[in-house]
């Protein structure tokens, strides 16, 4: 077993040592909610406007309506913490980003291929980076008014539209078939086959965003596999909410995943996130790769 996967308890009793309060998560679902009013409104439109970043990547009206809410909401919540959002990376230096101990990563609409599609797995990211760890983060579906939030301090929890909080924790499978292997709807293929087989009997599931870690973290699924580049703020709040319900996210070495770590990139390695910490998912990784 690797570094992450055989301390594991011990990494979340650590992580689960001080108790603060709720009013963080509180205050990240207001603007979340915020954010995703806005969405929705271009969204219900018949038609809006499309454009193309450098990376050919879809942007949207949306996507851009979303970040000056969540920006200008968190400039008033800690006016002194920085904000990594995907619409203004381009404008923060590596070096002046490797300063930072303590900011915001943002994904305005995290799964815009999904709102183009119109199936409304699409949500609004926020996490709050710690010396590169994910401490605290909300993923919220503007569709359905779920929100998905960790503190990894304290607790995870889903609170639907209508008030209802349900707690989230990883549920570990003890050896039992099939494992539910999650997937991006976007990406599902060939990636995830050789893996799929090393476990044996498995059920693929397929969604989009960032809803993947949502679904390991309330132990609808087991793991969350992926190969191929994310980003940081695609990451960063899912992360934050599954290592609050108990679950872990390293890359393929077993080391936790950490951000703002490299001045070249702010592209993720291929990592494991993982709600069953019974299972070795890393030698199964390494029987695809033999």
């Amino acid at each position: 077993m690797r570094f992450a996967f055989r301390h594991a308890g011990d990494y979340h009793e650590r992580m689960k040592a001080k108790q603060p309060s709720t009013q963080l998560t509180d205050e990240l679902e207001r603007i979340a909610r915020m954010a995703a009013a806005a969405i929705l409104d271009i969204y219900e439109k018949e038609d809006f406007s499309v454009e193309r970043k450098s990376d050919n990547s879809p942007l949207t009206a949306a996507d851009m309506a979303s970040h000056r809410i969540i920006v200008e909401e968190l400039g008033k919540l800690e006016p002194r913490l920085p904000v990594l959002s995907e619409e203004n990376a381009t404008q923060i230096s590596a070096a002046q980003r490797q300063k930072w101990a303590r900011y915001w990563l943002v994904d305005p609409l995290d799964g815009t291929k999904e709102f183009l599609k119109r199936n409304g797995e699409f949500t609004v990211n926020i996490a709050l980076i710690e010396r590169g760890r994910p401490v605290v983060g909300i993923v919220h579906v503007p569709v359905s008014g779920t929100s998905y939030l960790g503190n990894t301090q304290s607790h995870a929890e889903r609170r639907n539209e209508n008030g209802a909080v349900r707690p989230l924790r990883v549920t570990g499978s003890n050896g039992s078939y099939p494992v539910r292997i999650v997937g991006s709807r976007s990406h599902a293929g060939g990636e995830l086959e050789g893996f799929a087989r090393a476990l044996g009997e498995h059920k693929f599931l397929a969604v989009g965003s960032s809803l993947k870690f949502c679904m390991v973290a309330e132990g609808a699924a087991d793991v969350y596999l992926r190969l191929k580049p994310t980003s940081e703020w695609d990451t960063a709040a899912g992360h934050a909410v599954l290592e609050a319900a108990g679950g872990l996210v390293t890359d393929l070495e077993g080391i936790l995943l950490r951000y703002n770590a490299r001045p070249e990139t702010l592209i993720n390695p291929s990592f494991l996130a993982s709600g069953d910490l019974s299972r070795d998912f890393l030698a199964a990784i390494e029987t695809q790769q033999a």
